[in-house]
């Protein structure tokens, strides 16, 4: 990212005739900013074990993929393990092909033991710890479980991981243009958006000249006060808009 110079607005664009608080800076910038959320995170690796098979009496299978997002940081170190009732009754690693490398796309083929009936209501966890990342991704549900019924082999199964992770546990959508056009702002088509916490990507998303675009942000607390960043490809410049989001 290029940048090459940076000027405060202030008068009808930035704040008030009295030299009052500017809305928004900006900053010239000659080629489009390439930013990332960045999943990192610094959790152990968990110590899952393998159930014993001889204390149920049935089980089912389950096909996970992972999603795009994570699939770069994908490795033979990573395990999926899934609870019913917080007791871990399937774990497993990344599945390999016939030449030893991990399948494209990345999937986890494990059984999940159970003794339920199959008309039992239960709490199912599946954790998903990413040992790239250093991170524990865990999505919940109450379903009824029945051992009859296999995950993932009929049609793919792609849970939302990211959506699941323990770093950003606050989740928020907001409409971009409605934030910008708050402070004068009036975007373009295919022009960038982002959110963040000081230089920390929190969400992102291209215009798309609908004039609603969502963007969905991420906060590690209720409250936090993210900034938010807009690029304009034809004036090539960026336009920063302190805590827009709360």
């Amino acid at each position: 990212m290029s940048l090459l110079f940076a000027s405060l607005l202030f008068g009808a664009c930035g704040g008030d005739d009295d030299g009052g608080t500017a809305l928004f800076t900006t900053t010239e910038m000659a080629t489009a900013p390439k930013w990332q959320i960045s999943w990192t995170n610094n959790q152990t690796r968990p110590a899952w074990k393998e159930p014993d098979a001889t204390a149920y009496e049935n089980w089912t299978f389950l096909m996970v993929q992972i999603e795009e997002t994570l699939r770069p940081y994908v490795s033979d170190g990573d395990l999926m393990a899934i609870f019913v009732n917080n007791e871990l009754r399937g774990l497993a690693k990344p599945a390999v092909s016939m030449t030893g490398a991990l399948t494209n796309p990345p999937t986890f083929v494990m059984k999940a033991y159970g003794n339920e009936t199959g008309s039992e209501r239960v709490n199912i966890k599946l954790s998903y710890y990413c040992q790239k990342l250093r991170h524990i991704f865990t999505l919940t549900d109450n379903i009824t479980f029945n051992s009859e019924v296999t995950t993932g082999l009929d049609e793919d199964f792609i849970p939302p991981f990211t959506e699941g992770s323990e770093k950003y546990t606050v989740r928020k959508t907001v409409y971009a243009e409605t934030l910008l056009n708050q402070v004068g702002i009036y975007p373009n088509t295919g022009d960038l958006v982002g959110a963040f916490v000081g230089e920390e990507c929190r969400g992102m998303a291209t215009i798309s000249g609908s004039g609603s675009t969502s963007m969905l942000v991420l906060a590690r607390s209720a409250g936090e006060p993210i900034d938010l960043r807009y690029y304009d490809a034809e004036g090539k410049r960026l336009y920063t808009i302190p805590n827009a989001v709360n």
